[in-house]
């Protein structure tokens, strides 16, 4: 079971060796880097690339740790049991199963691991990351209310995703294997590009990295512009038939960029490049 490349994801050599080191070791892969360099769609790829299903578990600022493993709905058990439901009667009707009893069951059922990404796993609190370390570590937990152990036959191929927006604990670091996915350079975003838009004119794809680049190392930048954003603003300028050589037009538009909605996303960072193009024309 070796992960390559895909059609729709260039990954460099040292994140393959990283995805492959993590499955042959059978711990949780840590990914971290800037928002829009690919950790989500890592996981998506992994998963087509060895088909098998992707189980996919976004963590939100209120997400809980039991929430990956299961929830007793006691408030429907409670309606039914006023209404004289006979479902009552068996509370295995109550319990909803989290995205790691999914992910735990789906080799036994269907002979293959499935890829499990817990997504962005550092919006949620301290505290829980420490909350799964069994379970990860362990590959099973124990539903009270049923009585039951849910043990996972086969360990799914785990990805985890971080934007550091907080440092994680020495204990759950301890048990992953991790990589830091660097910005891409000039060379490898075009070899990204290349697989996103292959008839794209490569003037614009010259002169658009040239800016992009330029736009990334500007000072005082208060959000840099990611990869994801340099696709969604090449779309629009092949949509619109913008002229490559307009993108380095300072004159224009108080020397704002054509489109250039899809890179700067707040009014402060418009402000600035407006006022280096002043500057640079002075």
């Amino acid at each position: 079971m070796q992960f390559n490349s895909t059609d729709n994801y260039i990954a460099s050599s040292s994140l393959k060796q990283a995805v492959n080191a993590a499955i042959m070791l059978e711990k949780p892969l840590l990914i971290k880097g800037e928002p829009g360099t690919g950790k989500t769609m890592l996981a998506e790829e992994l998963a087509k690339s060895l088909d098998t299903e992707l189980i996919q578990w976004h963590i939100k600022s209120t997400t809980k740790a039991q929430q990956g493993l299961y929830e007793y709905d006691a408030v429907s058990r409670l309606r039914d049991s006023q209404l004289g439901d006979e479902r009552v009667h068996n509370i295995g009707n109550y319990i909803v199963k989290g995205k790691l009893w999914q992910a735990f069951n789906y080799a036994e059922l269907n002979g293959k691991r499935p890829v499990l990404l817990i997504d962005e796993i550092d919006k949620a609190d301290i505290e829980f990351p420490n909350d799964l370390l069994l379970e990860l570590d362990k590959m099973e937990f124990h539903v009270y209310e049923t009585n039951e152990r849910i043990v996972a036959k086969e360990r799914p191929i785990v990805i985890i995703t971080s934007n550091n927006e907080k440092e994680l604990p020495d204990a759950f670091l301890r048990r992953c294997f991790f990589h830091y996915i660097d910005f891409p350079s000039s060379d490898e975003m075009q070899q990204i590009i290349d697989v996103h838009y292959p008839n794209v004119k490569q003037d614009l794809v010259r002169q658009a990295l040239e800016v992009f680049f330029n736009l990334r190392e500007a000072n005082g930048l208060k959000k840099k512009p990611s990869t994801s954003e340099l696709l969604d603003w090449l779309k629009l300028l092949m949509a619109e038939d913008i002229d490559a050589k307009t993108l380095h037009d300072k004159a224009q538009k108080g020397g704002l960029m054509p489109m250039f909605g899809a890179l700067l996303k707040n009014e402060q960072d418009i402000s600035l490049i407006e006022k280096l193009a002043f500057m640079s024309r002075r």
